[in-house]
């Protein structure tokens, strides 16, 4: 894949190079301004005036779908869908599988919009993406960030304010099963997939599954990642497991064991999609076209596996646990 160079592409560097071992090394986001509650701010809350592009397949773009249905901010942030396969210019537009071309641009490709931020944007344009429709600007790109944006900044305004997924008793908590995850299990799947030599794999493969078991245990002993309620932790993981057995445990190389092997975690992952709102932000046709079809340095012939089936809809028996 090619990378904005200076708001020029150039075609020779590659945006899945790692370092000089191999392993893979995720890009920091570029944008990162912030809405607030106040009117005289420079992205006021304002429902109507922006607008999330997010890729259904993505799971940094999915926590920000989930926190913006469990927030009901449906209404006043619109979304855009980019098509599931990376081109080689990163996310695209089009009338596929229930995608739409861009309302704010008319934009071909999303790069167009970083470009209309930023003319001289150096990176590679990725998703989720807030975008201001009334300056015409880009406010945040760090899926991080934009799901706390959602949590708090609108709810002056008419979003959800009784629901609070970053409540100040457990932010020490929180940030600290935040930081577990990402490294070893959100950006740990694709450090194995994506790595180059045997050594980097191995690495990223073991903290991977030495975390999972960790997970287990500590759902074997309460409900929710840190306690009784669910927070951002609980969707910032769920949006990793719902594509662990689909994706990660066979196109990313992470299959010592699948999902369905933990009995609290996968228990814990069917609870959170019946979840009032939450089956529906999941897309497995658009998840699979996306990954086997956009890494064909992984996956040269393309083909799109049809399993597995996955039964989210079961009884999951979580209600009987409890603690923290």
């Amino acid at each position: 894949m090619s990378i904005l160079v200076e708001g020029v592409w150039q075609d020779e560097l590659e945006y899945l190079g790692g370092d000089s071992e191999g392993r893979f090394q995720r890009k920091e986001s570029g944008f990162r301004d912030w809405i607030d509650a106040d009117p005289s701010a420079r992205f006021p809350a304002q429902p109507g005036r922006y607008r999330l592009y997010v890729s259904l397949a993505c799971p940094w773009a999915h926590r920000a779908l989930i926190v913006r249905r469990l927030k009901g901010l449906e209404a006043m942030i619109p979304v855009t869908v980019v098509d599931p396969i990376m081109g080689p210019r990163s996310w695209h537009f089009s009338r596929e599988r229930g995608c739409e071309p861009d309302p704010e641009l008319g934009s071909e490709w999303l790069y167009e919009l970083y470009l209309a931020a930023d003319p001289t944007f150096s990176g590679v344009p990725t998703v989720p993406l807030l975008w201001d429709c009334q300056t015409r600007t880009i406010v945040n790109n760090e899926s991080s960030e934009i799901v706390r944006i959602f949590n708090s900044a609108f709810d002056s305004v008419g979003a959800r304010s009784e629901v609070d997924l970053y409540p100040e008793s457990l932010r020490e908590a929180i940030d600290a099963v935040n930081a577990l995850v990402y490294d070893n299990v959100n950006n740990g799947v694709y450090r194995a997939g994506f790595a180059t030599t045997q050594a980097a794999y191995e690495e990223a493969y073991e903290a991977v599954f030495a975390t999972l078991d960790e997970l287990e245990r500590r759902l074997g002993e309460q409900r929710y990642l840190c306690g009784d309620s669910t927070t951002e932790a609980d969707w910032r993981l769920f949006t990793t497991l719902i594509r662990f057995d689909a994706v990660y445990h066979g196109h990313f190389k992470c299959n010592h064991r699948r999902l369905i092997e933990y009995p609290h975690l996968w228990g814990w992952t069917r609870e959170l999609y019946q979840w009032p709102g939450v089956a529906q932000t999941v897309d497995f046709d658009h998840i699979k076209r996306h990954y086997y079809l956009s890494h064909r340095q992984i996956n040269p012939t393309g083909i799109v596996p049809k399993g597995p089936e996955l039964t989210l809809l079961a009884a999951h028996g979580r209600g009987d646990i409890h603690g923290g």
